[in-house]
């Protein structure tokens, strides 16, 4: 078995620093919920568009250290890794912010992973299609993802089996993808088809 993982908004939470690092700048009131979604419709209705833009090279750059993984997540990799089934991170992202200082926003994230998931295949790809390409290249069996638009891309590769992290409930009415609303969902899932039945 061989399973693939999206990296932002899918392994790794930026809720909890999104709001902290709005509030450090006095972008936000102490009343806007501490979700990245809650923050960033704060300020684009603020018409603060590139105040948006600029933070998020700041959290996914300078501030990766203080990212936490959604409840689960690094327990289940942990498990897969010692049940012997295969992993790899597949996620897509620039690699330079758009405004601000030129943090290298791979780099940060693959010190992320080195240092809470350890030894694991990991590609952060430039593009989604190069992330599609790289999902069938790696031949993944399974595939998790919080982008709708990714799994039920024309490009996504067939028989793989596409589960849609979706912990907030956001995508209630998306048809195709097995619907996830936690780690532990996801956990127990695969457990129930490990090992495979000869």
């Amino acid at each position: 078995m061989r399973i693939g993982v999206d990296f932002d908004n899918t392994l790794v939470s930026y809720d909890d620093i999104f709001h902290r690092v709005a509030l450090e700048q006095g972008a936000i009131p102490a009343s806007t919920p501490p979700s990245k979604l809650a923050v960033r419709d704060h300020l684009r209705r603020a018409g603060q568009e590139a105040v948006w833009t600029e933070m998020q090279g700041t959290v996914y750059g300078a501030r990766m250290d203080e990212v936490r993984a959604y409840p689960g997540a690094l327990e289940f990799l942990k498990w897969a890794r010692e049940a012997g089934i295969q992993l790899c991170i597949i996620s897509h992202k620039t690699r330079h912010p758009f405004i601000g200082p030129k943090h290298d926003l791979h780099a940060s994230a693959q010190r992320w992973v080195e240092r809470h998931v350890g030894p694991i295949t990991t590609f952060f790809e430039l593009t989604k299609e190069e992330k599609l390409e790289r999902i069938r290249a790696c031949g993944c069996e399974h595939y998790v993802d919080d982008l709708p638009e990714i799994l039920l891309a024309p490009g996504f590769p067939r028989r793989v089996e596409r589960i849609l992290f979706d912990p907030d409930g956001h995508h209630a009415a998306i048809d195709g993808p097995l619907r996830m609303r936690s780690w532990t969902e996801i956990h127990e899932h695969f457990r129930g088809q490990w090992p495979p039945k000869k």
